[in-house]
């Protein structure tokens, strides 16, 4: 058994049905976002959608943003942003964690 793959953030393991349960939304919404080009869920060979919890997070930030009024593209925009900056100050500490602490 491969069990160690649910402790996956990336491992499409949800449903659409139980992805819009777990976020409260309609499944529509999740289709959305697929058509949008801002999820890409993993499609079984039957065509059914699989969403890993790196996507529920993706959906649920979009979700907020928009309950907030923002339009998809500046709910993209801001998700990317913040997303950089993560990036960014992650790179800021290691940098800061390899200088030399005698100096």
């Amino acid at each position: 058994m491969n069990l160690h793959r649910l402790d996956d953030d990336d491992y499409p393991s949800v449903t659409m049905g139980q992805a819009a349960d777990l976020l409260g939304v309609q499944q529509a919404f999740l289709r959305s976002l697929d058509t949008a080009d801002v999820l890409h869920p993993h499609r079984t060979t039957g065509g059914h959608r699989l969403y890993s919890r790196q996507q529920l997070h993706l959906a649920a930030r979009m979700r907020t943003l928009f309950d907030e009024g923002l339009t998809l593209d500046a709910a993209r925009r801001i998700i990317r942003l913040e997303d950089e900056l993560a990036t960014a100050r992650r790179h800021i500490a290691e940098l800061r964690g390899q200088r030399d602490p005698s100096a």
